[in-house]
């Protein structure tokens, strides 16, 4: 890694740091009802939807209703897709998706996944792109938001059997936090040279003599919001690699950013909420501790070349290009990969299996650890809170007091519920995985053989079930097997886990809280963000180490001796 590398690194950090006070103080006041300019927008709404804003909902109730919501969302982009050929703003008359991919691509985007199986410039029309999952791109962005902010009233209030109104939470994250963020970064992407318009496709003649299609189409106004809400699905299938995507260094820049705004914002309003910011940093600390290890591992390989290259003279300087969009180098790349799996984002502007394979474990990694490092909008901060939970539960065994975090007991209800949502994720991407490595029309998809052929899978589920959305690549996913067992596998790593996070925040809310006694454990200092840290690895390193030995590790191996795949 050179000089410029680490100073690109700090920057970015730099940034972030500056910006999350912000934006979280701004995000305090609009969900505490306390932003004027939004009411005269959200009460006709309101008042249309026969909601009022007033009416808080039991933690059943607001489950209930998210799920209603995603339901229909579901529902409405699977007869988008199934219909597409008969709906307008289709200039290049692409066919309607067949059933099991529709199937997979609604539950991606209704999921905040994003993972396509499909090339988004040959297979989407303007109007799906736009009314069916740039729509998605706004709407499960904030429903990660509202479930974030149930986990953090659940820590403010006290002794109260509400967590808030699922409407409203949608309603304000959606205009008040998501929309403009995403306008004002659709209009910078354009003036980097990013297209926005209605056009059909423009045939162009190379200087060969051969015609050449050119897409274009309504792509920066996706591209701000899938980068913005962690989505993550791609305009064209080159995604963040492709130039009408990512124009520019600059535009490359300011998407990275925009991937980690929001999430490290929450962690702000969570230290607001609950009235101690050294609670909000220090959250914020252990997700940019992980971060900071996993870029300098990933930077560090990915800067070196692949030895069987250099053994045939290739300058190892150049670090492993393979795979790579030559306009950012190797190290850019790395810092991409990172930031857009610790942050549940499935933009990518490299390969991922083309990395060398500790680099592209490393990726996998960030997932396999529960989407925590920053995470998805919402889905990281309540991801994080999960082990907070169990963390502070395993302390309290250790020293044999009765647990506690802000005042509130942890017992075993919450531990339970806690454990049952960390352990969704695991579950799925391990039993999917087994089973694909098993069936004919799971190793059907398969490019490589040995320990990379397993990576593809491995991560194929780890993505799906994180509700990332990137992809390895190689695995030829677009296929009945596939696109039933991965839409299954992310209707889990959401829903399955989302319902046990919000009974958990339920019981929270309705506990009392105690004041902090000589023998409370500090949850703001150092030791509490390595002891959060820990357990995280921890978990995630009982979990899956056995499945990263057989695959990226042992490739490591052989590949140092010679062996590729």
């Amino acid at each position: 890694m050179t000089q410029n590398d680490y100073l690109q690194l700090g920057l970015f950090l730099a940034i972030i740091l500056a910006a999350t006070p912000v934006i979280g103080l701004y995000m305090t006041r609009l969900f505490s009802g306390e932003i004027g300019w939004l009411r005269p927008v959200e009460r006709p709404l309101y008042a249309l939807a026969g909601v009022s804003d007033s009416r808080q909902q039991h933690w059943s109730a607001y489950a209930i209703a998210m799920l209603v919501f995603n339901l229909a969302g579901f529902l409405l982009l699977f007869v988008i897709l199934r219909l597409q050929d008969m709906l307008p703003l289709n200039p290049q008359g692409l066919p309607a998706l067949p059933s099991d991919l529709a199937f997979n691509t609604a539950v991606s985007f209704v999921t905040n996944t994003n993972w396509q199986a499909y090339g988004g410039e040959s297979t989407m029309s303007y109007f799906s792109q736009m009314a069916g999952l740039t729509v998605q791109n706004f709407v499960s962005a904030a429903t990660g938001i509202a479930i974030a902010l149930v986990v953090i009233r659940a820590f403010a209030r006290k002794s109260v059997k509400t967590i808030g109104n699922f409407w409203v939470d949608l309603t304000r994250a959606t205009l008040g936090v998501l929309l403009p963020i995403a306008f004002v970064a659709a209009i910078f992407l354009i003036w980097q040279g990013m297209p926005q318009n209605f056009d059909a496709y423009t045939t162009a003649t190379t200087l060969e003599g051969a015609q050449q299609v050119i897409a274009q189409g309504p792509v920066a106004s996706q591209v701000a919001i899938k980068m913005l809400g962690t989505n993550g699905g791609g305009f064209f299938n080159a995604n963040a690699a492709h130039p009408f995507e990512n124009p520019t260094a600059l535009s490359n820049f300011v998407q990275m950013l925009l991937i980690f705004l929001i999430g490290a914002a929450l962690t702000n309003v969570f230290g607001r909420m609950v009235k101690d910011q050294r609670q909000g940093y220090a959250i914020l600390a252990t997700m940019l501790l992980l971060f900071v290890a996993g870029v300098l591992i990933a930077g560090h390989v990915e800067a070196g070349a692949n030895p069987l290259l250099t053994q045939l003279g290739v300058d190892p300087a150049m670090g492993n290009m393979e795979g790579k969009e030559v306009r950012f180098g190797s190290f850019t790349s790395a810092l991409f990969a990172v930031i857009t799996t610790a942050a549940s984002c499935g933009a990518v502007n490299a390969m991922h299996s083309s990395f060398l394979p500790l680099g592209g474990m490393i990726p996998m990694l960030n997932i396999m650890l529960g989407e925590v490092i920053v995470g998805g909008v919402g889905a990281g901060f309540y991801g994080v809170a999960l082990f907070i939970v169990a963390t502070l539960f395993i302390a309290g065994l250790m020293v044999g007091r009765s647990p506690e975090y802000l005042g509130k007991k942890i017992e075993a209800r919450e531990a339970k519920l806690a454990v049952l949502a960390i352990l969704i994720s695991p579950m799925a991407i391990l039993v999917g995985t087994a089973i694909a490595l098993v069936t004919e029309p799971g190793l059907a998809g398969l490019l490589s053989a040995g320990p990379h052929g397993l990576s593809e899978v491995l991560y194929g589920f780890t993505s799906a079930a994180g509700n990332n959305g990137s992809a390895f690549a190689g695995l030829t996913a677009n296929s009945v097997f596939y696109n039933t067992a991965l839409g299954i596998t992310m209707l889990l790593g959401r829903f399955a886990m989302i319902v046990p996070v919000i009974a958990m925040a339920g019981g929270l809310a309705a506990k009392k809280a105690t004041p902090a006694s000589a023998g409370s454990f500090p949850t703001h200092g150092p030791m509490f963000v390595l002891l959060l840290a820990g357990t995280i690895l921890i978990v995630g390193g009982l979990t899956f180490f056995p499945a990263l030995a057989l695959g990226p590790i042992v490739e490591h191996l052989l590949l140092a001796a010679g062996t590729t795949f």
